[in-house]
């Protein structure tokens, strides 16, 4: 078998790896459950590469990315439940369906417009998917329980916490202005540290919990993405621990040599040397 451009090579290569008697032993031993995790860790490469602006990485991410779309689509069909050819189509039909003002008569001059008509025929979609789920026994028919159901648990939190957000904004479940969702994370911090007090540590969790989905909220109605602003913030402190690992080598010293006010010191240097003429660190 050779490489191929066809979409229609890498399937027959998904098959043969799957095949009971002459294919893979590892492939043929997963399943959807066991293949997921791989599944985001592909997505998160794809991001990466996509962060380091790096386009050889991103066609080769990009490939085993659609891997796991094969793999997830050929077990299915072992199983009888769909092709991948109903995979593709599912998304065709979605997507013309949700630009009715590109392929259809519908009219969305702005950005704004187009976010409304996209949310009124994902409720659409809902609504008929619970039918088809019905129908298929597995379930009663009845609306969704919750607005919320369609934000998928297994999301990094933080992602998950900003996604719940939008959805409850959708029916004015929301503050209207960024300073009154910093009034309640001041209130959050004052509850924390009430919790710090207590020593109850479930207690404690649950509270930085709640200041975590604060600051996301805060994040969101500033109109800022908190897992950029978590990445650069991680970027920052790398940057800086290696200012304070490279500044005690040079010494001739180590991390585990140094004092806290060694380190400390080394790390106030590592801000000021980021620091922009005439800005803030």
């Amino acid at each position: 078998m050779n490489p191929s451009r066809n979409i229609e090579g890498l399937l027959a290569i998904m098959a043969a790896l799957r095949d009971r008697q002459t294919g893979c032993p590892w492939d043929i031993e997963q399943d959807f459950a066991s293949i997921a995790p791989y599944t985001i860790e592909e997505a998160y490469e794809v991001a990466d590469a996509i962060a380091r602006n790096d386009m050889v990485d991103l066609c080769d991410e990009l490939g085993d990315l659609l891997l796991q779309v094969v793999f997830h689509a050929r077990m299915a069909e072992e199983a009888g439940h769909f092709a991948f050819a109903d995979v593709v189509e599912a998304i065709t039909r979605k997507l013309i369906r949700r630009h009715p003002h590109v392929f259809g008569d519908r009219s969305a001059g702005n950005p704004g417009l187009v976010k409304a008509l996209w949310e009124a025929i994902k409720a659409e979609e809902r609504a008929e998917k619970q039918a088809r789920k019905a129908a298929a026994g597995r379930g009663s028919g009845a609306p969704e329980v919750s607005l919320l159901d369609d934000v998928p648990r297994v999301m990094p939190a933080l992602t998950r916490a900003v996604k719940l957000q939008k959805k409850a904004g959708t029916v004015g479940f929301d503050w209207n202005d960024p300073r009154a969702v910093l009034a309640k994370l001041r209130e959050e911090i004052a509850e924390v540290e009430e919790a710090l007090d207590q020593g109850d540590k479930a207690h404690l969790q649950e509270e930085i919990g709640d200041m975590l989905f604060v600051i996301a909220n805060l994040a969101r109605h500033a109109d800022i993405e908190p897992e950029a602003a978590l990445g650069d913030a991680n970027a920052k402190f790398c940057r800086r621990f290696r200012h304070i690992e490279a500044g005690l080598a040079a010494r001739g010293s180590s991390l585990a040599e140094a004092s806290l006010e060694e380190m400390d010191a080394l790390w106030h240097e590592a801000k000021m040397l980021e620091r922009p003429p005439g800005g803030a660190v």
